[in-house]
């Protein structure tokens, strides 16, 4: 699907209309804490996180979200249920987004309120449908969270913010089930140009949430679906916002390194995965775009990788340096690392 969706402005950050697929995160702070939740979303931010959500529970995480900003360089999203005067105070705080469910804060005045504080200060809305708090009435009518029943809640909540003069609007509709997260998104992209947040929502811990997500974020975005993402997982924040990058380069939709590596086999004649690890962690400190190769044998090596920017081959003993799949010289496997890193920080005149 060639889908066009509007943009919308969050902080510095754009959404849709064509721009890069950007990365979200939430804190897991005490919103109230300014210290702690500024110092995590820099982390976040360094390790290629572009907007970041926190938890307004809250007055007290409603009013530190000003001086919070005052600390960071990214966009902040103010995460608020059921009470609408914390996202009115939220907003008037300096929030850049609010993400909200318009039909469980109330009835049609306070979602009007809303609405116009948004509207005055140029702040989007991000409806966020989950499978798992849809309304009674939807669930009655599809017999259950489908895909069909995300659709027509998120719609609803959209008529409901466009009755008032409200249409800078983000929509997510998250599912736990990575088939029925695919299902809703194909039914909003194809029925709707608002930009879309991907994610997989309750995704699990980080080994099963990156697999569950990494098929359902990763499918949609290859269909050219999804204008930001976040990927769920029960793990720290920081994991989530490594992952969500990882997805993007894996797909071409943002630059950095990539590290190829054969899986091993009885032919390998060295112990290759530690050097993967060393490799892709040397590579992290690098503000590199290549593509670097960690091959376990000359059966696997230059030949096979040859679309590799940089790569190395082991053998007994001793390994091969190549370039684009051409040889550039033998070495003793315990260099091949700091050989590697030698040529790579040559070429690319990294000092």
């Amino acid at each position: 699907m060639d889908r066009s969706s509007r943009k919308i402005e969050v902080g510095g950050v754009t959404i849709g209309g064509g721009a890069p697929v950007s990365v979200q995160s939430m804190t897991n702070t005490k919103t109230s804490d300014i210290r702690e939740t500024a110092a995590q979303v820099n982390r976040l931010a360094e390790l290629g996180c572009d907007i970041v959500r926190v938890a307004v529970p809250d007055a007290a995480a409603a009013d530190a979200i000003g001086k919070i900003k005052e600390m960071v360089g990214v966009p902040i999203v103010a995460d608020i249920h059921f009470d609408h005067k914390l996202a009115l105070r939220a907003a008037e705080a300096g929030a850049d987004k609010l993400r909200i469910n318009p039909g469980n804060i109330g009835g049609a005045d306070n979602v009007r309120a809303v609405a116009s504080i948004c509207r005055k200060k140029g702040i989007p809305i991000r409806v966020g449908v989950n499978g798992g708090s849809l309304e009674k009435g939807v669930l009655e009518k599809y017999g259950g969270p489908s895909p069909e029943a995300l659709f027509e809640s998120a719609l609803e909540h959209v008529r409901l913010l466009n009755a008032f003069d409200f249409d800078d609007i983000c929509v997510s509709v998250k599912s736990s089930s990575v088939k029925t997260t695919i299902a809703a998104y194909r039914l909003l992209g194809e029925q709707t140009d608002y930009p879309l947040h991907l994610g997989v929502t309750e995704a699990g811990t980080e080994y099963a949430g990156l697999i569950k997500s990494s098929i359902g974020v990763g499918a949609l975005l290859a269909d050219g679906i999804g204008d930001t993402i976040r990927v769920s997982l029960t793990a720290p924040p920081e994991s989530e916002a490594t992952a969500g990058v990882a997805i993007l380069k894996a797909l071409g939709l943002r630059k950095g390194f990539e590290l190829i590596s054969c899986p091993t086999c009885g032919r390998c004649g060295v112990d290759l995965i530690p050097i993967a690890r060393e490799v892709e962690n040397r590579l992290a400190a690098l503000n590199l775009d290549a593509t670097v190769a960690v091959m376990g044998c000359g059966v696997n090596g230059p030949s096979e990788a040859s679309r590799a920017d940089y790569g190395i081959s082991g053998g007994v003993g001793e390994g091969l340096l190549f370039k684009k799949g051409v040889i550039q010289k033998k070495v003793p496997v315990n260099s091949l690392v700091d050989e590697l890193f030698i040529m790579i920080e040559s070429e690319e005149g990294i000092l």
